[in-house]
């Protein structure tokens, strides 16, 4: 309304404790709202309020006896007793946080202090005070037989025990003002406290349900984890076998090319000698099968130099592969145990609070 102002503004996301459970928090929207304090000037009290479309997501007064609570670096939360719920604003930063917070303690000191201006004015200008001041105050008391002297005598004694009764009245109805007030801020303040510690508890239990949950996921995973090690090792033991095949494959590919460039060598002789005189025909067509016997010796011993060479690169691509899965499964593991120690720690920090 118009004759509230805006003081202080920022951006958080809006929680509500779920009426039905106390534990879980419900989002009032999926976006980030605008959540602001403001300041009503005709009332003297102080409002945090935030609209999401045509709704207000919070409107919550503050009292001296709210308290609002750090729960996490970006998360913080208070209890309305008024509106019978806990409100939990989400921040981006704790930066954001910590302003909010700062600014929520300024403003219920105002209130405190606009509360305590508002009670001793109530106590100076009670109407139950008037009221019972003109109910004491008796016509005068006049001696209708006695002499002046005695009449004006009585009109004092009269005057004397009304204001006395008036001030005790006034006494009386100043210690109840306050007794009221100590027991009404005690009894918020009480109110309060058992919100928080409900809230807390629900809080703490769910955590603590998450947590076990999640430990038990870690350990099924880990576990995963193990198995897949062990296969990958046992699969990867061999792994003096494989050099040994290596090495046979690069003795044998050596021999193999030994080979080769001998019988070129040969076959470059005799196609020289194919060009020189023939003796006989006898001597020519022999000379023409053994050349055809070592060209097909040749292509051979190529074939075989090519399926060395594949089966050789195939089991180097294999036990690299081996080695990476291997790796990687083990910095996999190496993260899922950290985690698994500092949930550990969680809930023996959990358990000792």
């Amino acid at each position: 309304s118009c004759r509230e102002q805006p003081i202080f503004s920022t951006r958080a996301h809006v929680f509500q404790i779920d009426p039905a459970t106390k534990r879980n928090w419900i989002p009032a929207s999926k976006h980030a709202l605008t959540v602001s304090y403001f300041y009503d000037a005709t009332r003297n009290v102080y409002r945090i309020i935030s609209v999401g479309g045509t709704k207000a997501i919070i409107n919550s007064t503050i009292t001296p006896n709210m308290t609002f609570t750090k729960t996490s670096q970006k998360f913080g939360q208070w209890a309305d007793s008024r509106a019978n719920t806990v409100y939990g604003l989400g921040f981006a930063s704790e930066q954001h946080l910590s302003q909010f917070a700062e600014k929520f303690q300024e403003v219920k000191e105002a209130a405190r202090l606009a509360r305590e201006k508002s009670q001793d004015k109530t106590e100076l200008t009670n109407p139950a005070l008037s009221i019972t001041s003109h109910q004491v105050l008796p016509s005068p008391i006049i001696s209708s037989n006695g002499p002046g002297e005695d009449k004006l005598f009585r009109s004092q004694s009269a005057d004397v025990e009304i204001t006395t009764e008036k001030e005790r009245l006034k006494k009386m109805l100043s210690e109840g003002s306050v007794s009221e007030v100590q027991w009404e801020a005690e009894f918020f303040s009480l109110q309060d406290n058992n919100n928080k510690l409900v809230a807390a508890l629900h809080e703490a239990n769910a955590n603590v349900d998450q947590w076990k949950k999640q430990l038990t996921a870690y350990q099924e995973e880990t576990e995963s984890l193990r198995q897949r090690v062990a296969e990958l090792e046992s699969q990867g033991a061999p792994d003096s076998s494989s050099e040994n095949n290596k090495e046979e494959l690069n003795q044998t590919l050596e021999e193999l090319e030994l080979l080769i460039k001998a019988k070129d060598e040969e076959i470059q002789m005799l196609k020289s000698q194919k060009c020189g005189r023939w003796e006989t025909e006898g001597e020519r067509e022999e000379t023409l099968q053994k050349l055809q016997e070592l060209e097909a010796r040749n292509a051979e011993l190529e074939r075989r130099l090519h399926l060395a060479e594949q089966t050789l690169a195939e089991t180097l691509a294999e036990r690299e592969k081996i080695q990476n899965e291997v790796t990687k499964v083990a910095e996999i593991m190496d993260v899922k145990i950290f985690e698994l120690s500092e949930i550990r720690q969680g809930l023996a920090k959990l358990v000792e609070s």
